[in-house]
C-alpha cells in the first residue's frame, strides 16, 4: 500500500489498484492472449478472464517506494516476444505512473504460455 499525506489529507492506494491497473496495462497489449496463474492442484498454468487478471499479477515495493512488478501472461504464437515484452514494460510503466504518480522500478513478464489458435 501506498500512502501519501499532504496538508489537505491522506491518500492510500491499496495493491489491489496496482494489480488491476497492471493487468489492465498487460492486457491491451497486442499479442497478449491474457494473464496466466498456476493451479494448486495440478500445478498447470491457466488463462484468466478479464475479471480475474489480477492473479497473474504481483506487487511489491521496493525501498525507495518505488514499485516492482511481476508479470505471468499468456501470448498469441507467432508474436515477437522480444519486442512484446518491450512494449508491455512500456505500457505497464507509463499507466501506473500516469495514473498513481507512483514510479515502476521493475516489470518482470514471465510467458507462461502460448495459445496455438
Amino acid at each position: 500500500m501506498v500512502r501519501k499525506a499532504s496538508e489537505k489529507g491522506v491518500i492510500e492506494i491499496t495493491n489491489d489498484v496496482f494489480t488491476s491497473i497492471v493487468g489492465d496495462a498487460a492486457s491491451s497489449c497486442f499479442g497478449v492472449k491474457g494473464m496466466a496463474s498456476r493451479s494448486k492442484e495440478s500445478g498447470v498454468w491457466q488463462l484468466l478472464r478479464r475479471e480475474s487478471m489480477s492473479k497473474g499479477v504481483h506487487v511489491d515495493f521496493g525501498e525507495d517506494d518505488s514499485l516492482l512488478v511481476d508479470l505471468h501472461i499468456v501470448v498469441d504464437h507467432g508474436v515477437n516476444v522480444s519486442a512484446l515484452c518491450e512494449s508491455i514494460i512500456a505500457e505497464v510503466s507509463y499507466k501506473v505512473t500516469a495514473s498513481t504518480g507512483v514510479p515502476v522500478n521493475r516489470v518482470n513478464v514471465f510467458i507462461d504460455s502460448m495459445n496455438m489458435d
